[in-house]
């Protein structure tokens, strides 16, 4: 049965897919396809798959936003001698390749919320008020939150650093007229709207669980805990602890997923979703030939290399095995030499040649939201007020991957749950945005020889500039 699945699944992606290409075209032409095809549960079933598969491109999540632009912004991962990689390493947004990627970026995220809103907009979908459309409406609202949330993340200011700060157009209507810019307080207005009734809608979702294909494995489809995981990420970038602590707290509580013993780190996150921890990740089965050909692959010019100091940050309060380091790096010989790559995604199964090997219940894809990061939230959000509450949920992370606990002489700090959160998430494009949140300094990618071993956190930095299209395709 999980066989037949997976290939009517492919089947009807692969219909999706092809059918979509002049939906997922904001034309007037377009326009008419799509009121064709939002007219029953399988066109709706078939828009949002589409919806998802775009957030898979390279430009998106597939490459950019996951383990190459945001990385190297972080200063995680580099290049030396790729010219363009070391612009954007420099924060040199003014390059004309580096402005080109970021208007990629900008470009590729509106029209897929375009796309989005365009479901949204279909009569079932928007006078929604029984399943299976309350579902539908529900991944929509959550996946129109979760891509302004992350373009607000890159294009405007941290709020908690400019409270008065601008922010970006956040369409709701699926049109070809571009929203105006608004505050960014008004931005946060509607992401919560939207994932407040995202919650509302999936509520009752568990009890359709695999009542249809679209109700199949929950954890490729912005689900009630990915909505709910996504609050508790916004909250604590507004600075709203409290409402952060409670989103996380239903997340660990109430969701069916648990933290990975030690055992389970190897593997879990390699080209394939975990199966304990992620709670929203994009199915994509051809996963593997981005990560190999830009982080596994040795080739002068366009690897990706990881910082040069990684192996001493991983030691850095490290009292036990981190099983991290065995699963996330490896070292591959090149002419003598022994250079460390980042394989956390390499499907060992591809990469050996062995894809009938691989067990069936593994979903091949991106993890976008896993389950640790509402640990780090808790600890986080409790620092000050409850210290040896944060310190169980901080305590709980480190002896699932191998690490002991805090010793009864240790205090919990901020910088460590920092040092936590990096050593997870390294390679998975959140580092920056951590960094930013707290408009902290960033360390420089090879710190050991570099000139400036620190690069000052600063507005110019932490604000990527507006394409200039923007702009002119308002004139």
């Amino acid at each position: 049965m999980k066989t037949f699945k997976y290939i009517l699944f492919a089947i009807v992606c692969g219909v999706t897919f092809t059918a979509c290409d002049d939906f997922l075209d904001i034309t007037p032409e377009g326009q008419i396809k799509g009121d064709e095809m939002l007219t029953s549960p399988e066109g709706i079933e078939d828009a949002l798959y589409g919806a998802y598969s775009q957030m898979r491109s390279q430009m998106l999540y597939g490459q950019e936003l996951h383990f190459s632009t945001l990385e190297i912004l972080a200063q995680n991962l580099t290049c030396m001698g790729n010219t363009d990689i070391e612009a954007m390493g420099n924060y040199e947004y003014d390059n004309t390749n580096v402005k080109g990627m970021f208007e990629g970026i900008w470009t590729a995220m509106y029209k897929n919320i375009s796309n989005v809103n365009s479901i949204l907009a279909a009569d079932l979908v928007a006078s929604a008020s029984q399943y299976p459309y309350t579902i539908y409406k529900g991944e929509a609202l959550g996946l129109r939150a979760f891509m302004h949330f992350d373009l607000m993340r890159l294009y405007a200011e941290q709020i908690t650093q400019n409270p008065k700060a601008e922010g970006i157009p956040y369409a709701t209507e699926f049109s070809l007229n571009t929203p105006n810019f608004e505050p960014l307080t008004k931005n946060y207005e509607h992401i919560l709207a939207d994932l407040h009734e995202a919650e509302r809608l999936l509520a009752n979702e568990a009890q359709y669980v695999n009542d249809r294909l679209f109700m199949t494995d929950r954890q490729i489809h912005c689900n009630l805990y990915a909505v709910q995981a996504l609050l508790a990420r916004v909250y604590l970038t507004m600075g709203d602890k409290d409402n952060a602590a409670i989103y996380a707290k239903k997340v660990i509580d109430k969701s069916p997923y648990k933290l990975n013993v030690k055992t389970d780190i190897n593997g879990d996150l390699a080209g394939v979703l975990s199966q304990k921890e992620t709670l929203f990740g994009i199915y994509f089965a051809e996963f593997y030939n981005n990560v190999y050909n830009n982080l596994q692959a040795i080739q002068s010019f366009k690897t990706l290399n990881p910082r040069g100091d990684i192996e001493t940050i991983y030691e850095q309060n490290a009292e036990g095995m981190d099983y991290r380091t065995m699963a996330y790096f490896t070292n591959k010989e090149a002419g003598g030499t022994v250079i460390k790559r980042l394989s956390k995604f390499t499907d060992i199964y591809e990469l050996e040649g062995m894809q009938s090997s691989r067990p069936k219940e593994l979903i091949l894809g991106i993890n976008l939201i896993r389950l640790p990061e509402m640990y780090y939230i808790m600890a986080e959000a409790l620092l000050e007020s409850d210290i040896e509450l944060a310190t169980e949920y901080y305590n709980q992370v480190l002896e699932s991957r191998g690490l002991s606990a805090l010793r009864k002489d240790q205090t919990l700090t901020q910088e460590l749950i920092n040092l936590e959160r990096f050593k997870e998430y390294f390679g998975e494009g959140q580092t920056f945005f951590n960094l930013k949140r707290q408009h902290l300094n960033i360390s420089a990618w090879d710190n050991t020889t570099a000139k400036e071993k620190v690069i000052p956190a600063s507005k110019e930095i932490y604000v990527i500039p507006i394409p200039d299209s923007e702009y002119e395709n308002r004139l």
